[in-house]
């Protein structure tokens, strides 16, 4: 007897916290950043963003882990890609929103917490 996975649909505030937990890292957004311009293979990423192949796969796994990038088949090789195309707008939302805030802002507990 096998088991098959079962797909549900996360509730709103946990696919909020994946999203966050996955932008939190300068890395991850410059993968996700790499990814909306089109689809990319672990050594490309690795060598367009100057970092060596395990931390990439570190960084792809949790990414993987949150829902934002999926595996794709390559013959031999694996291609990375955003989860859903929604994913490239919505990182254009937030980068314009963000841009239009002021750039001398920084949260109150950005020292304690290290945001913003």
């Amino acid at each position: 007897m096998y088991c098959r996975a079962v797909l549900t649909v996360a509730p709103d505030i946990e696919v909020l916290a994946r999203f966050g937990r996955a932008l939190a890292d300068p890395i991850r957004c410059r993968i996700l950043l790499a990814l909306r311009e089109a689809p990319a293979y672990p050594a490309d990423l690795a060598d367009a963003l100057g970092i060596s192949r395990t931390r990439l796969s570190n960084h792809l796994a949790c990414l993987r882990d949150c829902g934002l990038v999926v595996t794709v088949p390559d013959g031999r090789r694996t291609r990375y890609e955003l989860a859903d195309e929604r994913l490239a707008h919505a990182l254009d939302d937030l980068r314009a929103a963000v841009v239009a805030v002021e750039t001398d802002r920084t949260c109150a507990e950005a020292d304690d917490k290290g945001c913003c």
